[in-house]
């Protein structure tokens, strides 16, 4: 006798089989992209020699000075659209005056490393996967693995080291413009002096705060830095490949920087 079972299961056993193989993707390229972290972080030794040193601070300029500009922007407008929406509500209870502490605490904590790694990983990110795939599809990582260049030595660990280095720094620059921009409006919409606002900001932010953020921060520039440089080695079918490496790569950090980011917050203030 046959039955129809099989037909019947057809659809759910597909959706197993196309969820299986998406899981085993999803492990295969995030050990190959760990593998690509640990390689670069080994060539981080090599960071000193003449090659890399000009590579790197190539690198540390288009990282940090280029950004500074939208960095400004986004980190000003961060702290005064924090300061205006907070204020807002705290103005119903009389305590206006405590967004000074709620910008402060949510520029270090949160908005700061979250916003500075969103904006490097759409602008920087994206043009590593670009560059890195690019040079895939017309065969010049192959040209350097015969003429014995490592392409991680050569193209990643000067990415990473800039990374590592201007992530924490471009965060802290957007935290304090995120709490200048929240003085701003606090005394020009709120009616809270100046004094009062960093006042009550630096009384009830505490080092801690710094520290994580930066942390964040740090940790955020290496993934951004990894998940963009594997996407782009991973590039293959031309310009198409290309155009599909870049996007995947701002997705995929897009939504690393939100669930790591989460974790290290539930790991610090437990």
């Amino acid at each position: 006798m046959i039955t129809r079972e099989p037909e019947f299961y057809a659809p759910a056993l597909n959706v197993r089989g196309q969820f299986g193989r998406f899981v085993l993707i999803g492990c295969r390229n995030a050990g190959l992209a760990l593998l690509v972290l640990w390689e670069a972080l080994l060539d981080l030794r090599f960071i000193f020699s003449k090659r890399s040193r000009l590579m790197v601070l190539e690198q540390l300029y288009i990282t940090g000075i280029k950004s500074l500009g939208v960095i400004t922007v986004v980190g000003l407008f961060t702290g005064m659209i924090l300061a205006l929406q907070t204020g807002l509500e705290l103005r119903k209870f009389g305590q206006e005056v405590n967004i000074g502490a709620a910008v402060m605490i949510t520029m270090l904590r949160e908005m700061g490393p979250f916003m500075t790694s969103m904006i490097l990983s759409a602008s920087v990110g994206s043009a590593m996967a670009a560059e890195l795939g690019t040079m895939v599809v017309s065969e010049e990582i192959a040209a350097l693995e015969v003429m014995s260049i490592p392409p991680v030595r050569f193209l990643v660990m000067p990415r990473l080291a800039a990374m590592m280095v201007m992530t924490p720094l471009l965060t802290f620059y957007a935290c304090m413009l995120g709490v200048l921009g929240g003085a701003i409006v606090g005394n020009t919409q709120l009616g809270v002096a100046f004094n009062a606002y960093f006042d009550n900001a630096t009384r009830w932010a505490v080092n801690k705060d710094l520290y994580i953020g930066l942390f964040k921060a740090f940790i955020f520039g290496i993934m951004i830095t990894i998940i963009s440089c594997h996407q782009g080695f991973s590039t293959t079918e031309g310009a198409v490949g290309v155009g599909r490496a870049t996007r995947r790569s701002v997705i995929i950090s897009f939504l690393s920087l939100l669930i790591v980011g989460y974790i290290i917050t539930r790991l610090f203030y437990e």
